[in-house]
């Protein structure tokens, strides 16, 4: 794995020097509150509001800035991970890249393939508008290609949230996106054999009849976030079935897992999986450091707990399962052992 930031920002300090401001309306009183019980405590901004307003920007010029600050920060995770797995470049079968908040053509997957020095024949796969939970699904098409083909895949997963900072609004679910939200780049490598986690599977729900509970709506002023407060208790109608019928269908409970990497959404995403799957609050340590340290950072956000398991003291889990969380609504579930 490989994972970097662009740079760090204090939550309270993003509050006093901004959003402060950006909120001095009947709002301002709740919006404190939301920052304050947002479980971030720091966070990266590619695009720093307190040294740029990017809140009148056009979509074209939030691009224009997203190829800008994307592609060095893709190369240096992928680089990153490639270092760590003892591969070059051009031994890559398949460039899996996600991302929703930033678009070109070419696109991010060609342009790092050409900057990394990846082989003409490597192919590529574009994930864009899965939102949080892309990293999952990237992962199952990297996986199956590992193992179909015999040879190595790279995902990445890169997202500019700060690009997308709205007007000042009344709405509180784009209070609630400001707080919550970050910049992070995140990759991972796959080989067909060696010493590490394997992917054992991954698994799906979604409930479309609750599409309109999460949207990423592409305006003249960037990506406009819609987060309804009923999406915590969408997902725990569906979160204990999932994670039940995944770990039964390769002979484990739910005692077998002790390693759990749960995208943060939000704090109450994290209490709704704990509560619904009865967890101990020590089993999300890793989710809610990663929420307090790093912030939302949608896709990226699950790789960052799985290798926060992977490097934590008493030595990596035998049994991970990742839950991430997205538009459709979306539940995705994977099963990492090692």
């Amino acid at each position: 794995m490989g994972v970097t930031f662009p740079g760090p920002m204090r939550q309270d300090e993003v509050w006093s020097g901004f959003f402060e401001r950006h909120y001095n309306g009947s709002r301002k009183g709740l919006a404190k509150r939301i920052f304050e019980n947002s479980g971030v405590v720091s966070r990266h901004g590619a695009v720093n509001p307190l040294l740029e307003d990017a809140s009148s920007w056009s979509t074209a010029k939030r691009m224009g800035r997203y190829l800008t600050e994307a592609l060095p920060l893709g190369k240096d995770a992928v680089s990153s991970a490639l270092d760590a797995a003892g591969l070059r470049p051009d031994e890559i079968g398949l460039f899996v890249v996600c991302s929703c908040t930033g678009y070109a053509t070419p696109g991010l997957d060609i342009l790092l393939a050409r900057d990394l020095g990846m082989a003409p024949t490597t192919q590529r796969l574009f994930i864009g508008h899965m939102g949080c939970y892309a990293a999952l699904p990237g992962l199952g098409a990297a996986t199956d290609f590992v193992s179909a083909r015999g040879r190595p895949a790279v995902l990445l997963c890169l997202e500019l949230t700060s690009l997308h900072v709205q007007p000042p609004s009344e709405d509180p679910q784009q209070i609630v996106a400001h707080a919550l939200f970050s910049d992070a780049a995140a990759a991972v490598v796959l080989v067909p054999s060696a010493a590490g986690q394997t992917v054992a599977e991954i698994a799906a729900v979604t409930d479309t009849a609750t599409a309109d509970h999460m949207t990423w709506d592409v305006t003249d002023l960037g990506f406009r976030m819609g987060l309804s407060p009923k999406v915590p208790d969408v997902l725990s109608i569906y979160v204990a079935d999932l994670v039940g019928d995944l770990l039964s269908r390769h002979g484990l409970t739910l005692a077998d897992v002790d390693g759990w990497a749960v995208h943060p959404g939000g704090p109450r995403i994290l209490d709704v999986v704990r509560d619904r799957l009865e967890l101990p609050e020590s089993a999300l340590a890793e989710s809610r450091g990663t929420l307090a340290e790093h912030g939302n950072c949608s896709s990226p956000t699950v790789l960052l707990i799985i290798d926060a398991l992977r490097r934590r003291a008493a030595g990596p889990p035998k049994n991970t399962v990742a839950l991430a969380f997205g538009p459709g609504l979306t539940l995705y579930g994977t099963l990492l052992r090692g």
